[in-house]
This record gives C-alpha cells, structure tokens and sequence, in this order.
C-alpha cells in the first residue's frame, strides 16, 4: 500500500472513531477478562463499548464530551491529582504534530499504569531515536500488533491513508524473551 498525504483538515479536539474491529483485534492476543480498564481518549465510547464486553470495568475519561458522558473530563497530558486505580490503559490517543502527543500519552500511561498498556499508534511510531526509551530501551514493551486493513475514522467505510498498529507494553518486564510482531485485521 501506498501512503498518500491526507487531504483532511484537522480540527482540535477532533473525534476519531476507533471502529470496533480494531479493538477487537487488540483483545484476541491480549484479552482483559477481570481488568479494570481505562480509556482516557474515550471520544464516543466505541473502543469502551468492546472493552465493557470483556474487562471487569472500564473507566471513561476525555477532554471534551463527543455525545456520551465520560466518568471524567479532563485532559490526560496535564497534571491531575488522583489517577483511577487500573490494571489497564488502552486507548487511540491524539497524536499531534510529529507524534508529540502520543509520545506523551504513551509516556504518561506507562507511568500511570503498571498494568497493560495498549496504544493505537500509526505503524511507523515506533521508528525514531526519541522513542527509544518506550521501545529498545524498555522491559515492558511487549509486542506490535499490525493491523493489516485500515481503519475507517469516519466510520462511513472509508480507510485513511496511513497504517496503524497496536503498541503493548505488559506489567512484567519481556526479558529473556524479546518483544514480538504480530499481525490482525478485521477478520483474523
């Protein structure tokens, strides 16, 4: 496949939809039966709403309501005082400008949750020397899911113009084994 620039203009605080096959992709290989989940990029809940299926109970949180409340409103890159108590964070963060936000959120999660940690991330986050820290350099990185269809953020069957992967980093550190590549899709 080729990559194409995307001819979307963004908004801030734009919703991006996570179609529920992409969750489901991520819970085949790492299920979250009697997880307490958090999804703090809950937009309008699609990812939650596949979560609530299989976790023991999924926390809600954005920085804006989208059409269904959240447990809380707030903005995961600022400071808080008190962080729900989870055994898990999986979430399709923002991913900013050069990725700036989702290094953040990947950063902040992993901080907030040592549990699993599960982000949607485009397929090439992973590449760059700045990243090292999350990837080579960190015990808890455990596998790449690469999703082999692409995603329909507007959920009218159209696929964006980018590939997109599933980033997990477990509670244990991977070591002896390396962290491993797997593939899914809509179907598999």
């Amino acid at each position: 496949m080729t990559v194409v620039a995307s001819k979307y203009a963004r908004a801030e605080n734009d919703l991006y939809q996570t179609e529920p096959w992409v969750t489901e992709a991520l819970l085949r290989h790492f299920p979250v039966d009697w997880m307490t989940v958090w999804e703090p990029a809950a937009g309008n809940h699609l990812m939650a709403d596949v979560l609530k299926e299989k976790a023991d109970n999924v926390y809600t949180s954005d920085i804006a309501v989208y059409g269904r409340p959240h447990d809380s409103i707030y903005d995961f890159l600022k400071p808080h005082g008190v962080w729900p108590d989870v055994s898990a964070i999986i979430t399709n963060p923002p991913y900013g400008k050069g990725n700036r936000q989702a290094r953040l959120f990947a950063e902040y999660a992993l901080t907030r949750c040592k549990g699993l940690v599960a982000l949607l991330l485009t397929a090439k986050f992973d590449f760059g020397n700045t990243r090292t820290h999350l990837f080579r350099d960190n015990p808890r990185f455990a596998a790449k899911i690469n999703l082999v269809d692409r995603i329909s953020w507007t959920l009218d069957g159209v696929t964006g113009t980018e590939d997109h992967a599933w980033y997990v980093w477990t509670e244990k550190p991977r070591l002896p084994r390396a962290p491993v590549i797997l593939y899914a899709g809509r179907s598999q």
